[in-house]
C-alpha cells in the first residue's frame, strides 16, 4: 500500500511527539521498559547517615533496594545481612539508574551458598557493607570471638561525612535470646570505638534500648533519637515489623539534626536515617 506524503508527514510527527513525552531510553544496565523516578534523581545529601538491614534472605529486587536507598540519597549507608554480589549490583543500579555514586566497602562474616547463591565450591560472601560518596581507607573487618548462633562482626572505614573525617562502624549483633553473647560483643565494638573522638557507630543491634548488653554504647555514644533512652523506651519509635528498636545509629562527636525512619515492604527492618548538624 503505497501511503501520500501528507499521511507519512503526520505519522513522522506523531513518532517526533512520542519520543519527546516517554525522553531518552534507560540508561545503560537498567531494566528495559523501566523509567527512572524524576523525584528519586538528586545530589547526595551530604551530612546524612543511614543503616539498614536489607533481610536475607528475602524475594526482594536489588532494583527496588537501590530505589529505597536513592529516595534518601545519604552520603554514607551501612548494610546488614548483605550478600557481596547483592551489594555490588545495588550500587551499579544507584549510579545507573539514579546518578548517585558510591564507593562500597564489605565486612564479610562468613560464605553462605545458601544465601547468597555462587558455585557450591564458592559461595557468596555474606555480612555487612558500606557505601561512602568519598572514598574510605583503613578498612578493618572484625569477627566477634563468639557469634553466637550465627558468625557475627563488625566493620570500621575512615570517611567523611559533611567533609568531616569520621570512623564509621558498622555491625549485627547476636541473634535474640543471647544476651550475654550481645554483651561480650558490645564490649569489643565500644573498645574500638572509645579510641575515636569522632565515630559513627550504626547496625542492627538486635536489643532494645534499655537492653543491659548496650550499656557500653550508651556510655560512649549518643543515639540520633533525642527522645529514645534506656530510662524511656516507651518514646522509642519502633525499627522492626515486630514494633521494637533493634537498629541505631550511635554518635560519638556529632550532633544530630533531625532523623526519620521509614518502613519498608522490601525488608522486616525499616530504614533509619539521621541528618547531622552541619559543620
Amino acid at each position: 500500500m503505497v501511503f501520500g506524503r501528507g499521511t507519512r508527514l503526520f505519522a513522522g510527527a506523531v513518532i517526533v511527539a512520542c519520543m519527546v513525552l516517554v525522553g531518552p531510553s534507560a540508561p545503560s544496565g537498567g531494566l528495559f521498559g523501566r523509567s527512572v523516578p524524576v523525584e528519586a534523581v538528586r545530589d547526595i545529601v551530604p551530612n546524612r547517615v543511614m543503616t539498614w538491614n536489607i533481610c536475607n534472605p528475602c524475594e526482594t529486587g536489588d532494583v527496588d533496594r537501590a530505589d529505597r536507598i536513592a529516595a534518601f540519597a545519604p552520603q554514607v549507608i551501612g548494610l546488614q545481612e548483605a550478600c557481596m554480589r547483592d551489594v555490588e549490583t545495588i550500587r551499579d543500579h544507584l549510579e545507573n539508574l539514579h546518578g548517585l555514586v558510591y564507593h562500597v566497602e564489605y565486612g564479610k562474616v562468613l560464605r553462605s551458598w545458601g544465601r547468597c547463591g555462587g558455585a557450591p565450591w564458592r559461595p557468596g560472601g555474606y555480612g555487612q557493607a558500606i557505601l561512602s560518596a568519598a572514598p574510605m581507607t583503613d578498612v578493618v573487618n572484625v569477627g566477634y570471638p563468639d557469634g553466637g548462633s550465627e558468625d557475627r562482626g563488625y566493620m570500621a572505614v575512615t570517611t567523611e561525612v559533611d567533609g568531616r573525617s569520621v570512623r564509621v562502624f558498622n555491625t549485627h549483633l547476636a541473634q535474640r535470646r543471647q544476651e550475654e553473647i550481645r554483651a561480650d560483643q558490645v564490649g569489643v565494638l565500644a573498645a574500638a570505638v572509645s579510641r575515636h573522638d569522632r565515630a559513627i557507630v550504626v547496625g542492627d543491634f538486635n536489643a532494645v534500648p534499655d537492653a543491659p548488653e548496650l550499656a557500653g554504647m550508651w556510655e560512649l555514644a549518643t543515639e540520633t533519637d533525642p527522645r529514645c533512652r534506656p530510662s524511656d523506651t516507651a518514646r522509642c519509635e519502633p525499627t522492626t515489623d515486630w514494633q521494637s528498636k533493634f537498629d541505631y545509629v550511635f554518635l560519638r562527636g556529632f550532633t544530630p539534626l533531625r532523623h526519620r525512619v521509614h518502613p519498608t515492604t522490601h525488608s522486616d527492618h525499616h530504614v533509619l536515617y539521621t541528618d547531622l548538624e552541619r559543620a
